[in-house]
């Protein structure tokens, strides 16, 4: 008698279940190390030099990601509920805007409050996390108690957003930033090596939510409401107040993303984060969150950014011109969504 047969098991449940233990992130790694070895092998015989083992390189794909990845960890929170935040892109420009208006030195040729120079970079950083959270707790409350589709919500969010990042100043860069400020978007010396803050903001931030969507009630909460919200609902969860939670801290996360934004460019422009929002999406989407929730994983999110990346940086390493890119990172999204399709479906029929 086999082990499988002495527990009553049958060797196809135990095959699956085998399966479903594998890390999420494995695949997609695989993907992204094939993605890697293709670079790699075309750019030695093209350009003589390697694509990846490059230090320079790898920076600048890391610090391409870190903005973009700050948004995405809390997209991707949003999407494993079965919602989607359209807003994130727009909610950077409105707080880019509000941080930057308050990141002047006196000295500025247009002062956007002259009574508000000069002041400790907390100021502006807090100011850019505010208006984030509650934009982001505005589609919360919203989608939780007036019942309107994330898409709709969110969506009206974005176009207000966008509006009121061009109405606070007319439409003009705020720039001149305090030393201080600017530091949060500029490298620095770590134990003897130069680090980039954005990039250790973003894996901060990744690190903070990896564990606080695997290890805490919160993360426990938010996979249940994307799997069943009746199901959530009935066990006791407070679905409406998490939801206004979920999609609070995506408004944040893009608040913070806003600020770290301005630091790094050196100015506040209306336009800031225009696209980030799709650009996030399709990182969360690549990484293997279902759009139809309950699955997902920040790690594997972060690998999808580097799936971005190191796309985008790879055929620019080639002289591959920009339209190219774009209809092939719009052809690995569409192949993301069809596999996430096909394995719901497995799970289905399973």
């Amino acid at each position: 008698m086999s082990a499988n047969e002495a527990t009553g098991k049958s060797p196809q449940i135990s095959s699956v279940k085998a399966h479903r233990r594998l890390p999420q992130e494995l695949s997609i790694l695989v993907v992204l190390a094939a993605i890697i070895a293709v670079f790699e092998a075309i750019g030695w015989p093209l350009k003589g030099q390697s694509f990846f083992f490059n230090s320079g390189r790898l920076s600048i794909i890391f610090l391409q990601v870190a903005v973009i990845g700050i948004i995405a960890v809390g997209v991707a929170q949003t999407i494993i509920t079965s919602g989607v935040d359209l807003s994130s892109g727009s909610v950077v420009g409105a707080t880019a805007m509000i941080a930057a208006s308050l990141a002047q030195v006196s000295t500025a040729r247009s002062v956007v409050y002259s009574h508000l120079t000069d002041l400790p970079f907390i100021i502006p950083v807090l100011a850019g996390l505010a208006t984030g959270l509650i934009a982001g707790a505005i589609n919360g409350a919203l989608i939780a108690y007036a019942s309107v589709p994330p898409f709709i919500a969110t969506l009206g969010m974005m176009v207000s957003a966008r509006g009121f990042a061009t109405w606070y100043t007319n439409g003009q860069p705020v720039s001149t930033f305090t030393p201080s400020f600017r530091v949060l978007g500029s490298p620095v010396e770590l134990f003897g090596f130069s680090v980039d803050v954005p990039t250790v903001i973003f894996l901060t931030v990744a690190l903070i939510f990896h564990i606080a969507m695997c290890y805490t009630r919160y993360g426990k909460f938010t996979y249940a409401i994307g799997s069943n919200m009746q199901a959530a609902r009935v066990s006791g969860i407070d679905v409406k107040w998490h939801l206004v939670k979920v999609y609070g801290i995506a408004g944040l996360l893009s608040g913070l993303a806003g600020v770290v934004q301005i630091a790094r460019a050196g100015s506040g422009q209306a336009g800031a984060g225009l696209g980030y929002e799709l650009q996030a999406i399709a990182a969360v989407v690549i990484g293997g969150t279902s759009l139809s929730g309950g699955v997902g994983r920040i790690t594997s999110t972060v690998i999808g950014l580097l799936i971005l990346s190191v796309v985008q940086s790879g055929f620019t390493f080639v002289g591959v011109q920009a339209a190219p890119q774009q209809i092939v990172l719009g052809a690995i999204i569409v192949t993301a969504v069809v596999i996430d399709q096909y394995r719901r479906n497995k799970r289905r029929k399973v």
